[in-house]
């Protein structure tokens, strides 16, 4: 799985968009990957998040890479795997992140050891299928009042998906070790979700696990490219009638209508509009912003 990593050719300027072996990356989690605490307005859902921004360095330069994000906010690791697996395995990605676990852990309070075994389920389910399959040891919350009692269980849960990345050659992103995210600017104001900072910085950490090199710079979240009116529009039409809809209308069917209306924000794969698109390069005369 990870074996280009060794064999792939240095660039000359690792700031510049490398090639890779991916062309369908699909995101599945809960609001971590959804997104949440990076607002913005022209993303799917109104947020855009570390996976939007990770999609966006992979599609650079590459016309034929498509993104989906099946990630639903308050989903628990059984959840993420009847909802999601099999609708990922469907869309045939080569790439899957996935992130399961944390609102079992803080508000459920589950047994690390017997949440991983689940986690390792679904990972070989989805490493079966041939895609690279990225992992992430969760964030150390340190003193934070709450959360701070759950710090061991927290420290057990990253070990055992330690082991399970090994056992399955997975790729590991353990934002445990990712110090820079002890500084408060990378969260949220509800000390929940990382601030658009903290998931620039995620999406940076998740590139160099990949072995991808990247225009992301520390500490400078980079801004969307720009679309025009039209686009945008016309993409949100489309998205609502093609995929939102419907998905709302099997979710009422299959768990009522006391479940929501939460939906992925993008839960088919589409190209995306980021940093070297044909789209991009047009708008801002040659340059993607």
């Amino acid at each position: 799985m990870n074996a280009w990593k060794e064999n792939r050719v240095p660039q000359e300027n690792p700031a510049d968009p490398a090639p890779h072996p991916w062309r369908r990356l699909v995101a599945l989690g809960d609001s971590f990957t959804e997104g949440v605490g990076d607002p913005e307005p022209r993303s799917e859902g109104g947020l855009r998040g570390w996976a939007d921004r990770v999609a966006e360095e992979l599609s650079a330069n590459q016309p034929d890479f498509a993104y989906a994000n099946l990630a639903v906010r308050g989903r628990l690791v059984r959840q993420i795997f009847d909802e999601q697996l099999g609708p990922a395995l469907a869309l045939k990605p080569d790439l899957v992140t996935l992130s399961a676990g944390g609102n079992d852990m803080v508000f459920r309070r589950s047994d690390p050891d017997r949440l991983a075994e689940k986690i390792d389920v679904g990972v070989e389910q989805l490493v079966r299928s041939g895609a690279t399959v990225v992992l992430f040891a969760g964030p150390d919350w340190g003193a934070t009042p709450v959360f701070s009692q759950i710090r061991g269980k927290v420290a057990i849960f990253n070990e055992n998906l330690h082991t399970v990345a090994a056992r399955h050659d997975a790729v590991m992103v353990d934002l445990w070790f990712l110090r820079e995210l002890s500084d408060p600017g990378m969260w949220d104001p509800d000390r929940l979700h990382f601030s658009p900072l903290g998931h620039h910085t995620i999406a940076a950490a998740v590139l160099k696990a990949l072995g991808v090199p990247n225009t992301l710079v520390p500490l400078q979240p980079k801004q969307m490219a720009p679309r025009s009116w039209r686009q945008a529009r016309s993409e949100d039409l489309t998205w609502a009638r093609e995929y939102l809809v419907p998905w709302a209308l099997r979710q009422l069917k299959l768990h009522g209508e006391d479940d929501g209306l939460l939906v992925p924000k993008r839960p088919q794969p589409r190209p995306v509009f980021g940093i070297g698109s044909p789209s991009a390069q047009q708008l801002s005369g040659g340059h993607a912003a």
